[in-house]
């Protein structure tokens, strides 16, 4: 009768049997083992290292890495560990990629939609180039373009932070007390909770990159 301890089992006469990746696959492998099956080779050949180079260093068998790398076994906690080890990398480097539905937004150049602000009848528009819902945290850019020299400015609060990254034109943009003259390649990063705002329009059009974040 043989025992099994953490992956292996000792048989009979004391010798062991490597099974800490005992459970096979049947029919057309899970999205999980052909992830690690790829991130695997990938380590172990970007390192140099043949199966039987790998199977020496964690202590395992050339056919069971083989039968890893073909996404044909899935593996246990044990054996994962014992592969990054190995390898030298964070266990977590082998699931990279098995994450991967995460929300994004794409949009092309003069597109994303336009929001109405106070300014924007004065020749202000603000058009949100993406969001991603039911984030808290998630940053919203806006691009900005000034194209009328009105004397009107809206300033604005907001929690959190925002980015400015001057695009092209010249303006003199304020925050608190502080005033800064920006041009093209300028930034500004500041905290929303103070007013801020165009100050003085100097040379239209003016467009710049707004991005806050709560």
């Amino acid at each position: 009768m043989a025992a099994t301890y953490d992956g292996w089992v000792t048989n009979q006469t004391g010798g062991e049997t490597d099974v800490s990746a005992e459970t096979a696959v049947d029919g057309v492998a899970g999205k999980l083992e052909r992830i690690i099956a790829a991130q695997l080779r990938h380590y172990r050949t970007a390192q140099g290292l043949s199966a039987a180079e790998l199977a020496t260093r964690t202590g395992m068998s050339k056919a069971m890495i083989s039968k890893i790398e073909s996404a044909s076994t899935s593996c246990s906690l044990t054996t994962l560990q014992r592969l990054a080890d190995g390898l030298k990398i964070p266990v977590t480097a082998l699931f990279r990629g098995a994450d991967t539905d995460r929300d994004a937004t794409f949009t092309k150049n003069g597109e994303g939609s336009l929001t109405v602000r106070s300014g924007t009848q004065h020749g202000h528009e603000y058009r949100v180039l993406g969001t991603l819902k039911g984030r808290t945290d998630a940053l919203e850019p806006t691009l900005v373009t000034l194209t009328n020299a009105s004397d009107v400015f809206p300033l604005f609060q907001h929690p959190g932070t925002e980015f400015i990254y001057m695009l092209s034109g010249k303006m003199i943009y304020g925050h608190g007390a502080y005033e800064y003259t920006m041009e093209p390649g300028d930034s500004l990063l500041l905290d929303g909770e103070g007013p801020h705002g165009p100050l003085e329009l100097l040379e239209l059009p003016i467009r710049f990159l707004a991005i806050s974040a709560k």
